[in-house]
């Protein structure tokens, strides 16, 4: 995919590198930067309308989150899918989530009962009305980000920072089910039942499970279409 369709201008203004970042985050994420896509700073530049050094910033933190990474000769480049890799993540990912949970129980109050209750409902929504899967992909990313901003453990929350995005790249690149965003949201009220019953053994199972069937799901759809396992690391080319 040409990056000239893939990102959106960046306002000038402060935080140009924080603003060029979760500009690129979101293309790759929701799949207007693909697998294997080159990651020009020149090209992206031009394209948002910013100075290069933001740029090359933004995607230094892609490569950092496991987004991005260097290919030879071509420079960094968004991340193709391993199915073994992706299959290790979700163990680790189920672990952690259910961790998350378990903590946030304990340290939940009105105030974050009362955000998660709107995450699920605009999620809903969303899934409800003319389906926008960039929407889904952040109103999905907000739940659990907001879940283990309240566990309030810093060294949880940057390896699940890390974990999900690598997580939601495999997700898009290799399963787009309709009833993927039906299922999710069905899943995160179940977590959200767990949590305000203040039930940390149920919360942290109800997560625990959640991410179990996404990985289910996920083999699933990979042996249902045997095209889809094979070695994704290798790059391929641009469009």
């Amino acid at each position: 995919m040409s990056t000239q369709r893939a990102v959106n201008p960046v306002a000038a203004g402060s935080l140009l590198a924080e603003r060029a970042y979760e500009e690129l985050k979101s293309a790759v994420l929701a799949g207007r930067l693909r697998p294997g896509d080159a990651l020009s700073v020149p090209a992206l530049a031009v394209q948002m309308g910013i100075s290069r050094s933001p740029v090359r910033e933004a995607v230094q933190r892609l490569i950092h989150d496991g987004l991005a990474t260097h290919a030879a000769h071509r420079g960094a480049v968004v991340s193709t899918v391993d199915i073994e890799d992706v299959r290790q993540l979700y163990v680790v990912r189920e672990v952690m989530e259910g961790l998350a949970a378990r903590l946030a129980t304990e340290r939940l109050d009105a105030a974050t009962v009362d955000e998660l209750r709107r995450l699920l409902e605009r999620h809903e929504a969303v899934v409800a009305s003319e389906f926008d899967e960039q929407a889904h992909v952040e109103m999905d990313m907000a739940y659990h980000r907001l879940i283990r901003e309240v566990a309030g453990n810093d060294h949880l929350t940057a390896a699940l920072d890390t974990i999900q995005g690598k997580a939601h790249l495999a997700l898009h690149s290799l399963w787009r089910s309709p009833q993927a965003p039906r299922l999710a949201v069905d899943e995160h009220r179940r977590i959200f039942e767990a949590m305000t019953a203040g039930d940390p053994d149920a919360a942290e199972q109800a997560a625990r499970d959640h991410i179990r069937r996404l990985r289910t799901r996920l083999s699933q759809a990979v042996t249902a279409d045997p095209a889809q396992d094979t070695d994704r690391r290798a790059v391929r080319p641009i469009a």
